[in-house]
């Protein structure tokens, strides 16, 4: 907001005023881009999660930072009322009640479960983390269904376990058969 600076000039021409400028406030172009950063990332994220970080220290939330990282989770720390206005923009509703308080999100990029399941395993390990939402395929769930998401393997682990399934019935063809083979 600019300021009137009054301005005295005593040397016998009399007074003056100078108005200064009004500047568009940077705060608010930040804000801006906050804004538009978040809309990004819910649009590009394949799952969101809202969590309670209360009473974290400094390296507890570093060392689940480098976690998020290896699993490509953006993890970010926003005010409750720039990412409610992002939801406002992209007609997103549902979070009211869940932005209250600290809120971290994280927005899982690859596998829908990597951010539920990496925030489920810090709140195992420190006592201290909470789920509060979270958003799948464009709807809002709560901190029971998120708990449910994170309860769920990786996709690499799922393919690994049903590739180890199918091949299950013919290694035990082979096997047989090679014992078959051996008895002869």
């Amino acid at each position: 907001m600019g300021k009137l600076v009054l301005i005295l000039c005593l040397a016998g021409i009399g007074f003056f005023t100078y108005k200064e400028e009004y500047k568009v406030s940077s705060n608010l172009d930040a804000k801006k881009a906050l804004v538009e950063e978040i809309k990004t990332n819910i649009q590009n994220a394949k799952s969101i999660v809202l969590i309670d970080y209360k009473g974290i220290t400094v390296t507890e939330d570093t060392s689940m930072r480098a976690e998020f990282r290896k699993n490509n989770v953006e993890y970010k720390v926003y005010k409750n009322k720039l990412f409610k206005k992002a939801c406002d923009e992209l007609k997103i509703d549902g979070f009211d009640a869940y932005l209250e308080g600290t809120t971290a999100f994280a927005f899982s990029m690859d596998d829908e479960t990597a951010g539920p399941r990496i925030i489920k395993k810090q709140a195992k390990a420190l006592n201290k983390l909470t789920f509060k939402a979270g958003l799948l395929n464009g709807n809002v769930i709560d901190a029971v269904a998120v708990d449910k998401l994170a309860s769920i393997p990786s996709k690499e682990q799922l393919i690994a376990n049903l590739l180890g399934m199918l091949n299950a019935p013919v290694s035990a063809l082979a096997r047989a058969l090679q014992a078959i083979a051996d008895k002869q």
